[in-house]
């Protein structure tokens, strides 16, 4: 029997992650594959595999020179065709980092919403170039096919304009200049998640840490978000893999005069040559850096836990209280030694740990005693991106 399909596809700056999702009339969406495509740029490598984690394909591109993204992602798009067995795929829903004032619902794309989304480039240089790139690769295989933008700051349009607004001129507010906040659709699964698996503290005050290699912190309150760590860009908030984090804008005035750096040198600086791999100068990688003995690891990994224990006061002080702790995403789910130095770090707040249960990954991680609920929640993105791309089907 022929079902129906979504292909949801959230492209990155190093790799493409794709997922088909089937359904039938009245029936859950069922993932039938994942995969990606990572190395873009390097050594490209496609992995594919069922949600059980056996093995479907995989290649490998060495010479990289030979493949450029849109080459990668016409073998996507075709690879993902080809194997839809009995599945009508009836539309692609895709991840867009940032949907300015304009979006804060998923929207159908047409070219004058891609045009909109193109003015946003600059918000988002990261992410928002390699976004639009498969919405348009898809366009011109298949003019017909419906296309679904989700937007990682949507969900946090529920921020008041006091957790929204900086200390600027009201002209430049006007303008769009203000914090949006991002990882909208992560944070926007475990809102939806928490009351299956905590009904209390999800009707109560919620910090959520998306910690991976982009890294962020939301408040929620009642499910809703109330303010987040990132502002009027992803590199804002938190030190991450790569970024910066929360940066005095006095020291890029200093490197653009002093330094006499050109606004390339400073982007490159802020956005790929900072944050973990900065302080380290060893990487970017969490798992790196806690297996390493290196000092430079060790305090790359302490200021990481450090800024997390900042943010989670402040956002404590936004919520007045805290009722739960979640961690998410890669570093979130699966680096328990983060977890456990940032759980000892927020004692006096009422988190206390249970360490049998961290070491297993959760998914309730607090000990008996604690005022606080911790709990270990994996994100699922590409779940949200084809529920709203079916929502808007319908």
């Amino acid at each position: 029997m022929m079902r129906k399909g979504i292909g949801v596809i959230n492209c990155g700056s190093s790799s493409i992650k794709f997922s088909l999702f089937s359904y039938g009339d009245g029936t859950d969406l069922q993932l039938l594959f994942k995969g990606q495509v990572d190395g873009i740029g390097m050594a490209p490598r496609f992995v594919a595999k069922t949600p059980e984690g056996t093995l479907l394909d995989q290649r490998e591109w060495p010479d990289h020179q030979d493949v450029d993204r849109r080459t990668l992602l016409d073998f996507l798009i075709r690879w993902v065709s080809n194997h839809a067995e009995n599945v009508n795929i009836q539309a692609a829903g895709h991840r867009v980092v940032h949907g300015g004032d304009a979006f804060s619902q998923p929207v159908r794309i047409d070219q004058a919403i891609v045009e909109q989304l193109e003015t946003l480039i600059p918000l988002a240089p990261l992410h928002q170039p390699h976004n639009l790139a498969p919405i348009r690769t898809i366009a011109k295989l298949n003019p017909q096919l419906l296309q679904v933008a989700c937007f990682d700051t949507a969900f946090h349009a529920t921020n008041p304009p006091v957790a929204r607004n900086f200390a600027l001129p009201r002209a430049l507010t006007a303008a769009g200049v203000h914090r949006y906040g991002f990882h909208g659709l992560s944070y926007e699964y475990i809102a939806r998640r928490l009351p299956e698996i905590d009904p209390k503290s999800a009707r109560g005050r919620v910090i959520v840490a998306h910690l991976g290699n982009g890294a962020s912190m939301c408040a929620l309150h009642h499910g809703r978000s109330i303010a987040s760590t990132m502002g009027f860009t992803a590199v804002d908030g938190l030190p991450m893999g790569t970024r910066t984090g929360s940066l005095d804008p006095g020291v890029v005035l200093y490197l653009l005069r002093q330094r006499e750096m050109d606004l390339d040198a400073v982007e490159r600086l802020l956005y790929n040559e900072s944050g973990l791999l900065g302080i380290s100068q060893i990487s970017n990688d969490m798992r790196v850096l806690i297996e390493s003995d290196d000092m430079r690891a060790k305090e790359a990994i302490d200021f990481f836990v450090y800024r997390i224990r900042r943010e989670v006061g402040a956002l404590a002080a936004a919520l007045e209280g805290l009722d739960a702790l979640v961690f998410t995403a890669g570093i979130g789910e699966h680096a328990a030694p983060i977890r456990a130095a940032v759980c000892q770090s927020l004692q006096w707040l009422g988190v206390h740990l249970d360490p049998e249960a961290n070491h297993k990954d959760g998914p309730r991680i607090n000990a008996p005693h604690s005022d606080v609920a911790v709990w270990v929640v994996p994100t699922n993105e590409e779940l949200m991106i084809a529920t709203h791309t079916r929502d808007l089907m319908k």
